[in-house]
């Protein structure tokens, strides 16, 4: 069994965790310990779209999930290559929502660093208005950012914002773009996500 301590992880750290236990074996348990409910819904809810199955207890403030993983039939256990689709993320601000400051901070954050946890990447990334911080004052998401354009995302940052932000030599990841490249890769994209 392996164990996975993700006690005061906040989102989305527990189910990272947890997928990245369960990608370490082929089959067995992992014993997850969150210390919110809203981790423990999080991490049932992927484990049943995985199609694992789980249990949960509390011990005290201490939720316990154990999740069991069998071995898949071996036509559906080969490796297969995944590509980046046609998906295109269009990032306008260097937060996540519209209420608290400091959480839009830390929700665009996290939604970044997800992304390099995924499997299936988007093609490209792109970063208009305030959202070229990200790309050109923020190491933590410079950081992820450059995992992600190693991976085979395109990063491409407006450089008319760059511009106004006066961020032009600051770039820290990616390549600067324009306007009409911005509507084509909407345009020619078969999904388009605004976080």
């Amino acid at each position: 069994m392996i164990k996975v301590n993700a006690i005061g992880q906040t989102c989305p750290m527990p189910v990272i965790m947890t997928k990245n236990a369960l990608k370490n074996i082929t089959e067995g348990t992992v014993e997850v310990s969150v210390d919110n409910k809203i981790s423990k819904e999080n991490i049932e809810k992927f484990s049943k779209e995985m199609g694992y199955s789980f249990s949960s207890k509390s011990e005290g403030d201490i939720f316990l999930i154990v999740i069991e993983k069998k071995p898949l039939p071996l036509n559906i256990n080969e490796s297969v290559e995944l590509e980046n689709d046609d998906t295109v993320i269009v990032i306008a601000s260097d937060k996540m929502g519209d209420g608290d400051s400091a959480l839009g901070e830390t929700l665009m954050k996290g939604f970044i660093y997800t992304l390099t946890e995924m499997e299936n990447l988007p093609k490209a990334i792109l970063f208009y208005n305030k959202g070229v911080f990200l790309t050109a004052s923020n190491e933590s998401t410079i950081k992820d950012l450059k995992t992600l354009e190693e991976r085979g995302v395109e990063i491409l940052s407006c450089g008319a914002c760059l511009n106004f932000y006066h961020l032009e030599t600051s770039l820290g990841t990616g390549s600067v773009t324009n306007m009409y490249n911005i509507i084509e890769q909407q345009m020619k994209a078969k999904k388009v996500i605004r976080p």
